[in-house]
């Protein structure tokens, strides 16, 4: 019987070098490269405490796009595939950055290293874009003919760059790493008797948590909470009890980093608080810093176990389109940019967005709410905390902390924030019923 010849090692790598020489073989295998990061992200290697069932928009939308584009690479004319090539290698260099962040950190898990092909497969196709235009170049019948049309080409790919850079690279990137980075610190050394617990959300997620115990049945949640050590010190010395909280997909906490469901880690933390017998039902509070800030907010608005609200530094969320201030030439790009952000902010965390805090924020009331801010701060929450103080119910505060960066109102003012706070909470939850409270500048 006749045995078909296996080709050696040399002539297999031959092809291998000759299949490379393709220029839609070399784009198409870089675009594998980057789905084989999105399939391993969502699908093979997970977050712990979820599923592929979970990851159905942010796993099949990429994968879609780049079998889409893979497909139709080939039809396009020599510009229209350099233009694709570095795009989409911009925005797979972006797509791997999560996971060499990771693995610097000392936290990288398995789907971290199919990011560094990511990266790799970017490079590659952002190289390729350069050298597509160089051998496809067209000369003029005289040499300044030929110079003049590719100073021409030039100029018109500036506003094309721009427009790419504004609509698609900054607001997928920046969708893509706030959907995928979070705080790694985790375990806060706090100095005080404190217990590691477990706190577990509506959607089965166990989210890492330290509390500090009540001595005046009365408690706050920290969110996020390994960061704030110095707030959560200053409030426990008061006697409250103190749950510092990590986020779903960030520190300890399972699940994915999807900053728009955590009003669902807020609720589990008060169901949790609402369980131990050192905590009176009705007195429970929360302070909420720059994101945290903002989902607390709405998570306020969601439920009654909240009894008193400190948001410091929530300025616009990310994804909510607010043009104040912005010229008409800047609102016509900023408009199109938040919509394509959200709607990517939207495939990647698997869930839309909430409400504008506008609208909610005086649900809350009767229950009191205390807005905390610097100036200029981050996220324009210079701008947007009147607002939210204007359109809270009574009874409300607001301060603006002088000398405060962003969420650093305890470092700027300390005697001052201390005072503020604690009377707030104080008269919140401990002296019922509420008092009305006058604002403060």
């Amino acid at each position: 019987m006749d045995t078909v010849a296996q080709p050696d090692a040399p002539r297999l790598a031959a092809r291998i070098v000759t299949l490379l020489r393709s220029e839609t073989a070399l784009v198409r295998l870089a675009l594998s490269l980057v789905a084989l990061h999105v399939i391993d992200d969502n699908y093979l290697q997970p977050e712990p405490g979820t599923s592929a069932g979970d990851h159905l928009a942010s796993g099949l939308v990429p994968v879609a796009i780049l079998a889409a584009v893979a497909y139709l690479y080939p039809r396009l004319r020599a510009g229209a595939r350099a233009y694709t090539s570095m795009t989409l290698g911009a925005l797979a260099v972006i797509v791997g950055v999560p996971g060499v962040y990771n693995i610097a950190k000392g936290v990288g898990a398995g789907d971290d290293y199919t990011g560094v092909l990511a990266i790799v497969a970017g490079v590659v196709l952002l190289a390729a874009g350069p050298v597509i235009l160089w051998r496809h170049r067209r000369s003029g019948p005289t040499r300044r003919r030929t110079v003049l049309r590719r100073f021409l080409l030039a100029v018109a790919a500036v506003p094309i760059a721009l427009v790419t850079l504004l609509l698609v690279l900054v607001p997928v990137g920046f969708a893509y790493v706030y959907t995928h980075l979070g705080q790694t610190k985790t375990n806060p050394e706090l100095g005080v008797p404190a217990e590691r617990v477990t706190v577990t959300t509506e959607d089965s997620l166990e989210l890492a948590a330290t509390y500090v115990p009540s001595t005046n049945r009365a408690a706050v949640i920290v969110y996020p909470g390994a960061t704030r050590v110095d707030e959560a010190l200053m409030i426990a010395r008061h006697g409250y009890g103190v749950l510092l909280l990590e986020p779903r997909g960030q520190g300890s906490s399972e699940g994915d980093v999807v900053r728009w469901a955590g009003d669902r880690d807020l609720h589990a933390g008060v169901e949790y608080l609402q369980s131990r017998a050192d905590v009176d039902d009705e007195l429970i509070g929360a302070i909420g810093f720059s994101i945290g800030g903002e989902i607390l907010i709405e998570a306020a608005a969601q439920t009654e176990g909240i009894r008193a609200v400190v948001s410091e530094g929530a300025g616009v969320p990310a994804g909510e389109l607010d043009g104040d201030g912005l010229s008409a030439a800047e609102r016509l790009l900023y408009a199109p940019g938040m919509a394509v952000m959200t709607a990517a902010l939207t495939v990647f965390q698997n869930h839309g967005p909430p409400p504008p805090i506008v609208d909610r924020i005086g649900e809350i009331a009767p229950r009191p709410v205390f807005l905390v801010y610097a100036v200029p701060g981050s996220g324009q929450e210079d701008v947007r905390q009147p607002k939210y103080f204007a359109a809270a119910g009574e009874p409300k505060a607001i301060w603006k902390v002088p000398g405060s960066k962003h969420t650093g109102g305890i470092d700027a003012r300390p005697a001052e924030y201390e005072r503020r706070l604690i009377a707030f909470f104080d008269s919140a939850l401990l002296q019922p019923p509420m008092p009305t409270l006058s604002s403060a500048s």
